[in-house]
């Protein structure tokens, strides 16, 4: 196939995925809403203009010009300002919605703020101010998507446990993407682990903070060159003891150096004794991720037998077992890019507008991602079987990211629906407690000021991360 072709199709296939996902995502929220008879007037894949929609029942179904996300539209997101649930002898507390079922004795009329007009109670009220502003119009453009007789049907009037499971809902599909697609790329295509075959043998010893990359005349015979070990020679025993894992015989001769050792290896069929005394040289220490643990900034080394060999990879499927353990250390790991990511922010910065290098684990766009994916699926030399786990690996970070992102406790995301309706139940449960009056629900309309924030905030690093993906992008070539 084409260079050019492959490319285009990985992009495709990556872009047709995350569309995919969002449609799964925002199914996540559209089924518990319509469990729990809230009026749903849209759902929709993309924002801004509407290129494609259709109706069924009360619902338009949809897709938009702006392939960056989706949505549904409940109606009645904000309560009216100053709703109080039915008496206190009605309400059983926060898990139930019998209290919100009817209208509070003096509480805002929903049909009275309907025709109240925008930013009218902040008029009537005194100059409140732009972000009092946002609070008000929120509200009054919420009140306006409740029609005659629907007041029960509102978001904002189901019981917190409820409004939970419909904003998690979103994100649980995404885990569940996740686990899916880790369980075909494990269990079905297999990941690459060493082999105990030898798959490369080097010439000389060269020490661990040494930047050659080729040996001179006066460098020492590697260990493995010298006992005459061969790439593609598959261990049998070393030292007596059968050679079941990598990690085993390199255990062996880290923890002999000096020492002869009697090494048995398979070669065309037949096997061939040789002996290897590894030689002591400074090695780095590495982490269980990996990565060389470091002291003060410097890389930390050790002094360990060396022979001088590594190992052919193999392709091993894995069982069920590995499935949560891989997407748990997936979202552990995009957790800690969220945690930190402002200064990662900077870094990315520094590298489009400087001559830093973009880190390779640090966060893309959605370009960065299909440019990984076009790559991908345009190398020559891996077979199709290899470019497909590659797709399928990276739709399944991408459900792990989208997981873990709406679950951010700030408002338009998932979570911070989720914060307000938690804080709701504290309020209620300790008012019962307490034998005070219900607070009734919270007003997050009061929070809009920092959804304005956050998505000027969100906007702006969604046009650095595509500025640095177009001028300075993560290649794997």
């Amino acid at each position: 196939m084409d260079t050019v072709l492959a490319f285009i199709l990985g992009v495709v296939i990556i872009a047709l995925g995350l569309a995919v996902s969002i449609g799964l995502h925002e199914i996540g929220h559209l089924l518990p809403a319509k469990l729990f008879k809230v009026k749903v007037t849209q759902y929709m894949i993309g924002f801004g203009p509407t290129v494609w929609s259709t109706r069924a029942g009360e619902t338009e179904y949809g897709v938009k010009a702006i392939p960056l996300g989706g949505y549904i539209s409940m109606i009645g997101m904000f309560p009216p300002e100053q709703h109080r649930p039915a008496g206190a002898a009605t309400d059983v507390g926060p898990l139930a919605d019998r209290g919100a079922e009817a209208p509070a004795q003096g509480a805002t009329d929903p049909a009275a703020t309907r025709r109240m007009p925008v930013g009218a109670s902040a008029a009537r009220n005194g100059s409140t101010g732009f972000f009092q502003s946002l609070a008000e119009d929120a509200r009054s453009a919420s009140a306006d998507t409740i029609g005659p007789g629907e007041e029960r049907r509102a978001f904002y009037r189901l019981a917190v446990w409820k409004r939970i499971v419909i904003m998690l809902g979103g994100p649980f599909m995404n885990l569940l993407l996740a686990v899916l697609l880790y369980g075909v790329l494990l269990m079905g295509f297999g990941i690459a682990q060493p082999s105990t075959t030898i798959g490369s043998v080097s010439e000389c010893v060269l020490p661990a903070t040494s930047e050659r990359q080729s040996c001179d005349a006066d460098d020492q015979a590697a260990p493995g060159a010298e006992a005459g070990i061969e790439p593609g020679d598959r261990m049998v025993s070393i030292a007596g003891e059968p050679v079941e894992s990598w990690a085993g015989f390199t255990e062996v001769v880290r923890t002999h150096a000096g020492q002869p050792l009697a090494l048995v290896v398979e070669r065309d069929g037949a096997e061939v004794a040789l002996t290897v005394t590894p030689r002591l040289t400074e090695r780095y220490v590495y982490a269980d991720d990996g990565s060389v643990l470091e002291e003060d900034g410097q890389a930390v080394t050790e002094q360990v037998g060396f022979v001088g060999v590594g190992p052919a990879s193999e392709t091993v499927q894995q069982p069920i077992t590995a499935v949560l353990p891989a997407v748990g250390e997936n979202v552990q790991a995009v957790g800690g890019i969220i945690l930190n990511l402002p200064q990662r922010m900077v870094d990315v910065a520094q590298a489009a507008f400087g001559a830093e290098e973009r880190d390779p684990n640090g966060p893309i766009s959605v370009v960065g991602v299909g440019r990984v994916a076009g790559e991908i699926a345009s190398i020559d030399e891996i077979p199709i079987a290899n470019k497909a786990a590659g797709l399928v690996g990276i739709l399944a970070s991408l459900n792990v990211a989208l997981f873990v992102f709406n679950l951010i406790p700030l408002l338009p995301l998932d979570g911070g629906h989720v914060a307000g309706a938690l804080w709701e139940a504290v309020r209620r449960g300790f008012a019962k407690l307490f034998r005070r009056p219900d607070p009734g629900p919270v007003d997050m309309a009061k929070f809009m000021p920092v959804t304005f924030a956050v998505v000027i905030v969100l906007g702006a690093m969604s046009a650095l991360l595509i500025y640095a993906d177009i001028v300075k992008p993560i290649s794997i070539l």
